[in-house]
């Protein structure tokens, strides 16, 4: 499972929700003890173990318990080294093979993660402080959260299809599944962090779908979302559900939508009436603020699909200036393809123009859809022949420039606008700078490249005549126990074939490093 911060909206969402940093209140000696006592956890544990050896040492004859072991090592033949190292060949090599895989397929080391998530917490190396709740526990760690987030990289992709109506159309006609286990889970971390909240037990339909965003199982989701309904009609999250999961058009999305909507704007009116009572109660505006926002943005994406492209661009500008704060949402994105569409490309530029800075995380959106605009004024008289004659215009060398800083934020992109690689469907997080991003941003795009004449003529020189080899961002180091056991592999062949052929000086080898350990 990622970590619950790889989503960019997220991410944004828990940072409307994190209290104002502050300065932490002193620990007390019992803190202070038990944070030391936890520290030392495994050196107190490792003097215990001494001292009961020590204590137990003439009970258990260790002394010539240990005399005994060395004669019999001392008694040992070439041949057993042979097979104790052949062995130790063969074990070392299939935990080799099976890191190697494990890599491959999940990206992490199966060694390293089961270390991590399962050792760490028996030596007492706990990774939570101690610190009282509502108090964040320094002033460094709340600048380093918003540091993170601004470099964050998984986020959640703007354009993302409907599961019900896009999605599923899609593995009724192949049999196959469009979305990994991996992108599914972090949706429902992301369910989880938009749709609930620590009231959540004082409505009873909130408690249905609280244990329906937990849900793995589709069938069971939308049946907690009906049973949500019985119990209160206007639980604007369980249409919500319905419109993503069990619409089988945008149609139908688009109709329970609007009645989320009804029920969304209610319960938001009564939340912001009673959110200076408690802060509990501010947490649940919170709450039905991401709720409201998310079901306006869907209904504009719903817009855009059905043709109503004009009805989308007033949604998300609406949406922009009622809600300023949730810029990290992307939902400019949104709106710069469907300006794009209605081939409004002033205003486009009046987007780039806000969003296009260098406070601002980038995306490929922003950065190609700058590229296509500065292409745009050339492209159409654009030749490589007459451009080596008389050389490049301003105008060109703009172009040019802005489709070198488009590659290199992302330079799996071209490939895919110039169709030199398949389209899927794409993925519902985003890598960014990564394959995933570059899949998602042509996948809706596209079409606005091709639709300017000479564009991808124009992206096809520059990118040929600069980037000769695309980088594979991010490239993937492999992990420290991969080659710890290729090595240990490697060395104890090595020792198996040795042994096997000076048996003799191995043998006194063997027994001289025994001899050194045992003296």
């Amino acid at each position: 499972m990622a970590e619950r911060g790889g989503s960019g909206e997220a991410a944004a969402a828990e940072s409307l929700s994190a209290p104002a940093p502050g300065r932490s209140p002193p620990l007390g000696w019992k803190e202070r003890l038990r944070a030391g006592l936890a520290g030392a956890g495994a050196s107190l544990w490792f003097v215990a173990g001494l001292g009961l050896l020590y204590a137990l040492r003439v009970p258990l004859r260790l002394c010539e318990n240990l005399a005994a072991v060395t004669v019999f090592l001392n008694s040992l033949t070439p041949k057993f080294y042979v097979a104790l190292t052949g062995t130790s060949s063969l074990i070392s090599g299939l935990i080799f093979i099976f890191e190697w895989w494990y890599f491959h397929k999940h990206g992490t080391s199966f060694i390293e993660q089961v270390s991590v998530s399962h050792l760490r917490p028996l030596m007492g190396r706990t990774e939570s402080s101690i610190s009282q709740p509502g108090f964040s526990s320094s002033n460094r760690e709340s600048e380093t959260s918003r540091h993170n987030l601004s470099e964050c990289k998984v986020w959640r992709n703007p354009l993302n299809l409907f599961r019900g109506a896009e999605y599923s159309r899609y593995t009724w006609m192949t049999g196959k599944e469009p979305l990994t286990y991996y992108d599914m889970n972090l949706s429902a971390q992301d369910h989880q962090t938009f749709f609930t909240c620590d009231t959540d037990f004082l409505r009873p339909s909130d408690i249905v779908m609280q244990k329906a965003w937990r849900e793995r199982n589709p069938p069971a989701r939308i049946k907690a979302a009906y049973q949500a309904l019985e119990l209160n009609n206007e639980c604007a999250t369980a249409y919500v559900l319905l419109a993503e999961e069990e619409a089988t058009t945008i149609v139908d999305a688009e109709r329970l939508f609007k009645q989320a909507l009804k029920a969304g704007e209610t319960i938001y009116k009564q939340s912001q009436q009673c959110q200076h009572q408690s802060p509990q109660h501010e947490a649940q505006l919170r709450r039905d603020t991401n709720v409201l926002v998310y079901i306006k943005r869907r209904l504009a994406m719903c817009a855009r699909k059905l043709g109503r492209i004009r009805e989308a661009v007033k949604i998300m500008r609406d949406l922009m200036k009622e809600f300023p704060p949730l810029t990290m949402l992307n939902i400019h994105e949104n709106l710069l393809e469907s300006l794009l569409e209605l081939q409004a490309y002033a205003d486009v530029q009046a987007v780039l123009a806000k969003y296009d800075d260098i406070s601002l995380p980038k995306s490929a959106a922003i950065c190609y859809t700058a590229a296509l605009l500065k292409t745009r004024t050339v492209s159409d008289k654009f030749s490589p022949e007459t451009a080596s004659r008389r050389g490049l215009s301003t105008a060109e060398i703009n172009a040019v420039e802005a489709i070198h800083r488009a590659v290199e934020f992302n330079p799996h992109v071209p490939k895919y606008l110039l169709e030199m690689k398949s389209l899927i469907l794409p993925p519902e997080h985003i890598l960014k700078r990564g394959d995933s991003e570059a899949i998602a941003y042509a996948f809706f795009h596209l079409q606005h490249w091709k639709r300017i004449e000479g564009a991808l003529n124009l992206l096809q020189c520059t990118w040929e005549g600069t980037f000769h080899h695309v980088s594979v961002y991010p490239k993937k180091e492999l992990p420290f126990f991969v080659h710890f056991t290729a090595g240990l592999c490697s060395s104890t062949a090595m020792i198996a074939l040795l042994t096997h052929q000076f048996p003799e000086i191995m043998g006194i080898f063997a027994k001289a490093v025994l001899g050194l350990c045992s003296g």
